[in-house]
């Protein structure tokens, strides 16, 4: 839900996760099973959110597209604008780091990253975070 926005696109990607998972039962081992969901559900995510931002840009380019105003000091919606501007793969390790919990071994299991790639690209993406939060023009 943080990742896609919208209620009903995590929806979508939670029920078409748990099919997948479904249709391969007989090939999924038990015990491992709600790593091959998470990762299934992680690349179920990152293809929705690559098929909608093909779809946003070809609205956002439209002639009568208006600009919208961000309303000042409010720390959300920085946050949000800030994990928008981080790539596909680092706002899901954010995610599911500091905001899910995951350990630094179950979010490579997810991702199909080895640990210490999952370390690395959550420092940069920390750091961009923190770039972008300190400026001052973004928090007036």
């Amino acid at each position: 839900m943080k990742n896609l926005g919208r209620e009903d696109d995590a929806r979508d990607v939670v029920q078409s996760s748990f099919e997948k998972l479904w249709i391969n039962r007989e090939q999924v081992d038990a015990a491992r099973s709600k790593s091959y969901l998470f990762t299934i559900a992680y690349h179920q995510m990152i293809d929705h959110i690559r098929k909608s931002k093909r779809i946003q840009l070809r609205d956002d380019f439209r002639e009568d597209a208006q600009v919208q105003h961000i309303p000042a000091n409010n720390t959300r919606k920085l946050l949000e604008e800030a994990l928008s501007r981080l790539g596909e793969t680092q706002r899901s390790l954010i995610m599911l780091k500091d905001y899910e919990g995951y350990s630094y071994e179950e979010i490579g299991r997810i991702t199909g990253l080895n640990e210490s790639q999952v370390k690395v690209y959550l420092h940069r993406a920390r750091l961009q975070l923190r770039d972008y939060i300190v400026k001052m023009e973004n928090v007036l």
